[in-house]
């Protein structure tokens, strides 16, 4: 394989997904890794035995409803979560929901349980084994994506027990949106740490709410939608508290930059009632925005238990510039260490790296969200 640009990573393996390579979330059990799809090639969920590395092999794949798409997995114990979305553009009928599995046999995932949405469904999740589970949804009545709150306890009956909205979203209530068509404002995810989550919300930017038995209370905003004269798309706010910082990414969705440019901001958190920008990642130098396809930063490697645990080297996907790993632990010297950018598939005009996990061992696995599939990667220097 090709690669384009490749600093202290090493390349273990790839898998194109027995060629139905549009791959999104990852999570990995023991030997198995689960990988949700976009929903263009017709699959939901592909379980890959990684037990080598080299040799990543499909194992099976379950296939997704017409018109939707189960691009988001969460995995805790032996409880595997799929998300069920219409897909964009896509006209009914859809599936709509977030499916449960077991997974104790790895291997075979059986679904046990299904939260139904009256609405377009679920999208990302947050869900680490705690009694609640976080997600972003669009349901009738509301105007975009918005929070939502499940209890657990019983896997096989998720109960759905709050929601927050951001005020103008609850059309059905009588609330008027205050922004243009779009929507702009809309939840992507929370992280939840503790009694604090942490989240992006379009172009409401960076929201930090507290958290009490399942229910989320707004301490603190950050908007820079008129900093940069159009939509941030802000998607993600990752905590790392051990140094007061906090980390957001702004989605491109527009192709060859064709939109206001995006880019990670670094936060200080001390008091997260009032969050204060100290700066932005590194941004990578080259000709990303002529390849084709999206240009900027998405996906974290978002710490969660079980998984490789640092708050001193942070991992993000830049579509088009592939992986980015950042030395974070001295917050006036941020720097970029290492970089992987592989040859696109055959008729993709720029890889689209999109989504990271990286595994106790220091395994790394990222996607493309278009056909490139799985890449293991492994980072072979720590500062």
């Amino acid at each position: 394989m090709k690669l384009l640009e490749n600093r202290n990573i090493e390349l273990l393996g790839h898998s194109d997904l027995n060629g139905k390579g549009d791959g999104m979330q990852i999570m990995r059990k023991d030997n198995y890794l689960y990988v949700g799809h976009m929903g263009y090639n017709g699959v939901a969920t592909s379980v890959l035995d990684v037990s080598n590395p080299a040799d990543p092999r499909v194992i099976r794949q379950i296939p997704v409803p017409e018109n939707t798409h189960s691009h988001k997995v969460q995995l805790a114990g032996d409880i595997l979560l799929v998300n069920q979305e219409q897909q964009l553009h896509a006209s009914a009928p859809y599936t709509a929901g977030l499916l449960v599995y077991d997974v104790s046999k790895p291997a075979d995932p059986q679904q046990i349980g299904f939260l139904p949405i009256k609405g377009q469904g679920i999208h990302r999740i947050w869900w680490v084994g705690d009694k609640y589970a976080y997600f972003s949804v669009r349901e009738e009545g509301f105007d975009g994506r918005f929070l939502m709150t499940v209890d657990m306890s019983d896997p096989v009956i998720p109960k759905i027990v709050s929601r927050w909205w951001y005020p103008g979203q609850w059309v059905a209530g009588g609330e008027t949106p205050a922004w243009g068509a779009g929507p702009t404002v809309r939840a992507h995810h929370v992280i939840v740490k503790g009694n604090r989550a942490y989240g992006g919300y379009g172009d409401a930017g960076l929201l930090i709410f507290e958290v009490d038995d399942g229910h989320l209370s707004l301490i603190s905003e950050r908007s820079w939608a008129a900093e940069v004269g159009g939509s941030t798309h802000t998607h993600t706010g990752l905590p790392l508290l051990s140094h007061n910082l906090l980390i957001t990414t702004d989605e491109p969705l527009k192709d060859n930059c064709q939109e206001p440019k995006k880019t990670a901001r670094v936060f200080d958190i001390s008091d997260d009632r009032d969050p204060r920008q100290i700066g932005i990642l590194p941004e990578p130098q080259g000709d990303f925005c002529q390849r084709g396809g999206r240009f900027g930063p998405h996906n974290l490697h978002e710490n969660r238990p079980g998984s490789f645990v640092s708050e001193d080297i942070l991992f993000m996907t830049y579509f088009s510039a592939g992986l980015r790993v950042y030395d974070v632990s001295d917050r006036s010297q941020i720097k970029e260490i290492a970089a992987f950018v592989p040859e696109p598939p055959a008729g993709q005009k720029a890889t689209q790296i999109n989504d990271v996990l990286v595994s106790p061992d220091g395994i790394i696995y990222v996607t493309d969200r278009l056909a490139g599939g799985v890449y293991i990667l492994r980072l072979t220097t720590q500062a």
